[in-house]
């Protein structure tokens, strides 16, 4: 037992400690807290919190609240909690359980509608015991279905506890019901706690059909109008897609709390209905509902989808002004919005503002840097996370691995792969699928198909598969590509759409007109695989670039949606090819419709009348290029070569050995022309893979 003069001791020896340090006082004084063994003892650490400015601390707080409840100090308890200017969830927690531990369930249901109404928390799954067992001690019915309704909401009633909390307040409430009700009560909660475990089946087998069938029951057994079971209803419709019935059993439903309308709000942002999800946030808020982090959060969601910009910075102040910007979830939200927003100064200012950043935060913002070509923003973030000791999960590897091919960083790719194994995360499918297309697209197939040949035939997924015929398309191996499409369809793997794909861009690079007919032709009859604008783009650039003009032409009117430019810019480059010029003013023509501002239309098409020797219209293409005050953006690549990135443009001599580099490439085409010339002589029928 600890003595009152060696606590005083303990007590009196803190020096006072400097804001850094507060995390290491808080660590030391929770351990004197465990040490303290006398009530008097109390009030003297209390005032060393307050001393050095851990009274607002919540971790601190929370344990001498603890300790205060163990002696039966419930008054310096409740005064404690009432003093912290913003209380958190672990806070309302702690003050919960010793509210029901000592009694005091009136004050328990108080707390807790403070928690949820005026802050907008929730209790944890340990806690909300606490909650129902104060409703079953009160006899509080309607509370306690209304807490039911929420652990259903929030997914807490699959715990172990919540699950013999609910059971202990149904019981409690039914022994105390007078005995002329109690067969009839007895009997409704058994319907209604057995309608929404029915319901619940529903969704985990996805069977809309055995969910109507207990609708059906519900309307019979009179239960429609009991709040937890219609919840528990428009739960099922929604999370099965069926939004039109969602609606119906939500307009008929007498009350609507916060569980309901978010239920809503969700169910459209999550099935494509991001304005109709946005049209119920706001109807709720009119109707003096506020909103918590279950509105919050599809809401952003929707706006993302959306692409608003002005929706995003009203909710952003909504949220604010409600105080729901202390959950990084919802931070995490508006990373995601505004990078999808193109506002990546707002989504960055978000991130910097995230107290206690997750994986997720992290994640964010390297994927909004990535996919607005920001790559070395992107690996810059990715190296200070690991530098604060931010472990990466695979999401994060998956997005960061873009910013290393996008420059050529085939060291980074590698190091990435050494980070996964670290992590143990190369056991994921996806990870690996990821590295395979990074070492791919640096270049380095041998690695790609290293790692694909690891992995065990009977865990590769149609996306690994896919990943490496990809591969092989893009660095013009038509035959291996053919070779493991035909291992797929032996293991009875059904090829998708961007299997296909890939096949086609092999045909396409290595000019394989015939098996491109044939494979165009089997995804559509054989594995009712519809083809897409990408599908249609490779087969046109395929039988033009071979001559077929005619054809690719008929293909491109038979399309079943209208072409857009990835269909009409291969017609084009197909009709300067082979000097067609009528053709390519009405490809031409479609192109520049739809892309007014894209110099590389118009410089082709004044090539085409050039060759044609249409001086008069190349000249009106050269006027228009100048009047528009356009510039064909010119080709750029990049060479990793020990750690150093090196970028050449087109034309460019620039780079310090420009002569060497000019005088290889000459000698490269020199020997491949004739390299072509010895193939036409020699009529080898697979010559076609040579191309410059």
């Amino acid at each position: 037992m600890l003595s009152a003069q060696r606590s005083s001791h303990i007590v009196s020896s803190f020096p006072p400690f400097l804001t850094t340090q507060t995390r290491l006082f808080s660590s030391i004084v929770s351990s004197l807290l465990n040490l303290c063994k006398k009530q008097r003892h109390l009030p003297q650490i209390h005032a060393r919190f307050v001393l050095y400015g851990l009274h607002q601390n919540t971790s601190v707080s929370s344990h001498l609240i603890d300790s205060y409840a163990n002696f039966g100090l419930l008054n310096l308890s409740l005064q404690l909690f009432d003093s912290i200017t913003n209380p958190s969830p672990h806070l309302y927690n702690t003050m919960l359980r010793n509210l029901v531990t000592l009694g005091e369930y009136k004050r328990t249901l108080l707390v807790f509608k403070d928690m949820v109404a005026k802050e907008s928390m929730y209790p944890d799954e340990s806690s909300y015991p606490s909650v129902l067992r104060a409703c079953s001690c009160l006899s509080e019915v309607e509370y306690g279905k209304m807490v039911h309704g929420q652990l259903t909401k929030l997914g807490f009633d699959s715990f172990e506890v919540v699950v013999d909390a609910l059971l202990e307040f149904e019981h409690k409430v039914v022994d105390e019901k007078p005995v002329r009700y109690l067969d009839c009560w007895k009997s409704l909660v058994f319907e209604a706690y057995s309608f929404i475990k029915f319901l619940r089946a529903s969704v985990d087998f996805g069977t809309l059909r055995a969910g109507k069938a207990v609708h059906c029951l519900v309307l019979v057994s009179g239960l429609s109008k009991d709040l937890s079971v219609s919840t528990a209803l428009l739960s099922m419709y929604s999370k099965l897609g069926s939004l039109k019935d969602a609606r119906l059993v939500f307009e008929n439903m007498p009350e609507k709390d916060l569980v309901v309308w978010n239920i809503m709000v969700s169910a459209y942002s999550q099935h494509g209905k991001p304005k109709e999800s946005v049209k119920n946030m706001r109807c709720m808020v009119n109707f003096g509902i506020k909103a918590d982090m279950f509105t919050a959060i599809p809401s952003i969601s929707s706006i993302r989808q959306l692409k608003s910009i002005e929706w995003g910075k009203q909710m952003h102040a909504y949220v604010m002004r409600n105080g729901l910007d202390y959950q990084v979830s919802v931070q995490n939200s508006f990373i995601d919005m505004y990078c999808e927003c193109d506002c990546l100064t707002y989504a960055r200012k978000v991130f910097e503002n995230v107290a206690q950043k997750t994986v997720v935060s992290w994640s964010s913002m390297i994927k909004g840097y990535v996919n607005h070509d920001r790559n070395h923003d992107a690996l810059s973030l990715f190296s200070k996370m690991k530098t604060d000791g931010v472990k990466a999960d695979f999401i994060t590897v998956i997005n960061i691995l873009p910013a290393c091919v996008n420059i050529g960083a085939l060291e980074q790719v590698k190091s990435l792969h050494g980070y996964s194994l670290k992590l143990g995360l190369n056991f994921l499918s996806s990870v690996n699928s990821a590295l395979l297309i990074g070492y791919a697209k640096c270049g380095c197939i041998v690695l790609a198909r290293k790692l694909f040949d690891e992995e065990e035939i009977d865990v590769k997924d149609i996306i690994t598969w896919n990943s490496m015929i990809s591969a092989n398309a893009k660095h013009g191996d038509w035959s291996q590509c053919f070779e493991l499409y035909n291992r797929m369809k032996r293991l009875n793997l059904k090829p998708d759409q961007v299997t296909f794909l890939a096949l086609l861009t092999a045909c396409v690079n290595s000019g394989l007109v015939k098996e491109g007919r044939v494979f165009f032709k089997e995804m559509k009859v054989i594995y009712g695989c519809q083809p897409n604008q990408e599908h249609y783009a490779c087969m046109v650039d395929l039988l033009g670039r071979s001559g077929h003009i005619n054809e690719a032409r008929e293909l491109v009117d038979k399309m079943p949606f209208k072409p857009d430019t990835r269909v009409w810019g291969p017609l084009l480059s197909a009709c300067k090819l082979h000097s067609e010029t009528k053709l390519a003013e009405s490809a031409a023509e479609k192109l520049l419709t739809m892309e007014p501002e894209n110099a590389g239309n118009y410089v082709l098409l004044s090539n085409i009348y050039a060759a044609a020797g249409k001086w008069d219209k190349f000249a009106k293409m050269r006027r228009l290029l100048k009047e528009k005050g356009l510039r064909k953006v010119p080709g750029c690549s990049w060479l990793q070569l020990n750690g150093h990135v090196h970028e050449f443009l087109v034309a460019d001599k620039s780079h310090p050995k420009a002569n060497d580099i000019y005088a290889l490439l000459g000698i490269l085409e020199f020997s491949i022309k004739e390299a072509r010339e010895y193939n036409c002589r020699k009529s080898i029928p697979n010559a076609h893979f040579i191309h410059w």
